[in-house]
């Protein structure tokens, strides 16, 4: 097969799981997609994806219905909940939304698990233009083990390829760019990635895929994950937990030198903004990151090149949110670097680096030092810990502000949890 669609920098995006787990609506997909058209996408962002469940009428809050109903056609392939997203009904799909996206200049996405749904199984319906029906192609001892809607599928008979086929040229029809295929990483599904893999090359669109939850993944594959997806998840959920953020960065230091155009390695959504309205976990609530500890989650993801999928409710986020995804300077690290790998780490302080690849900035260089430890400190660093020389102009990217080294290097506050993210430019 050929190789998936390559993007030249990590894709940015709202994804409506931290606000609304899997009880999203379309008047709420919309409100999002208008809101990020409007205000985030000249800075970049530009991908709207509906999370699980699009396709359960009683879907609920703070967890799942035990064996519920889903929306599915006679196929066995799964329809969005007519309740939920009235323009799906008549046989619609997600094709009137997905246009109404793409008016907005926007890409449109879509979750989907690994699998067949237990609904077409037990039904035993038939599989598109197969002799085939569900009962013949699913693995019932492969079910995910906290979603148990689905069951696998037995990849030595051929009906398998034919539904994932089946299911992704629907998608497709509907107009849906990007897929969070979840259930793939844990345990690795190597054969159904292939063939999920192989179905989104046959539809004839360039659907980037998006693999989860990343929960244990082994560098081991990196080959495999590189030939059959856009991006994969290095973690399991995150949070607005600084435990969360923290253990990021080991995960980061190792993934990141290898993140690039060939994928991108993800550090998970990032639960900025009002979250929680809905969610899976937790109450309606304001990110309860302290403003540092937010500030160094996106330092670290934009150092270290993770796509970046906001979790919160824009509209109704705090101003301040909106401030942190819209900082030209800062999403230049994400956009145009390279080289960017940790440096240095001691103790409570970490440090990273890249080069720039922006044309306006030949031989500018970044850096990002974190603060870990729990009380305030001063650091100094000497310049050539951070790739500095003596006629390096060094700008604060979060505060515009310059920076001025003493006779022992760059002095540097930081706050408990907290980041500088640093330009070098040469002033020669």
């Amino acid at each position: 097969m050929s190789a998936p669609p390559r993007r030249t920098t990590p894709p940015m995006g709202w994804n409506s799981w931290d606000c609304y787990g899997s009880t999203v609506t379309e008047d709420e997909v919309l409100a999002n997609a208008r809101f990020m058209a409007e205000h985030l996408l000249p800075y970049g962002w530009d991908t709207v994806v509906i999370d699980i469940l699009w396709y359960e009428p009683a879907a609920r809050s703070h967890g799942y219905n035990d064996d519920p109903d889903v929306v599915l056609d006679d196929h066995g392939q799964l329809l969005p909940a007519p309740n939920r997203f009235p323009s799906s009904a008549g046989g619609e799909g997600f094709a009137p939304l997905a246009a109404e996206i793409h008016r907005l200049g926007l890409r449109f996405g879509v979750h989907m698990m690994r699998g067949i749904p237990r609904r077409a199984v037990e039904r035993d319906l038939p599989i598109a233009g197969t002799p085939w029906t569900a009962r013949d192609v699913a693995d019932t001892s492969s079910v995910c083990p906290w979603n148990p809607n689905n069951f696998g599928l037995d990849h030595d008979h051929p009906g398998a390829s034919a539904y994932y086929d089946a299911q992704v040229g629907l998608l497709a029809e509907w107009g849906v760019d990007f897929i969070k295929g979840d259930d793939f990483l844990y345990p690795y599904q190597a054969r159904e990635i292939a063939a999920y893999a192989d179905a989104v090359e046959k539809s004839g669109r360039p659907i980037e895929l998006s693999l989860s939850p990343g929960r244990e993944l082994s560098m081991a594959n990196l080959p495999h994950l590189r030939e059959h997806s856009s991006m994969w998840r290095i973690s399991d959920d995150l949070w607005d937990r600084w435990d969360d953020i923290e253990a990021q960065f080991t995960r980061l230091a190792r993934w990141a030198p290898e993140s690039g155009p060939d994928g991108w390695a993800d550090a998970d959504m990032l639960p900025l903004g009002r979250i929680g309205i809905r969610a899976e976990r937790g109450d309606d609530r304001v990110c309860r990151l302290t403003p540092a500890e937010q500030q160094t989650m996106l330092s670290l993801w934009v150092i270290a090149r993770s796509p970046l999928m906001v979790g919160g409710d824009l509209p109704t986020s705090p101003r301040a949110t909106i401030d942190l995804l819209t900082n030209r300077d800062v999403l230049e690290v994400l956009t145009a670097t390279k080289d960017n790998r940790e440096v240095l780490r001691d103790g409570h302080l970490v440090v990273w680096t890249a080069t720039s690849t922006a044309p306006q900035r030949p031989g500018s260089r970044y850096a990002a030092v974190f603060w870990l430890g729990e009380e305030p400190q001063r650091v100094t660093l000497p310049l050539l810990s951070i790739g500095a020389g003596d006629s390096d102009v060094v700008t604060d990217l979060w505060t515009g502000r310059t920076l001025s080294p003493d006779g022992l290097g760059l002095p540097l506050e930081l706050d408990s949890h907290g980041s500088r993210l640093l330009r070098l430019d040469d002033d020669r």
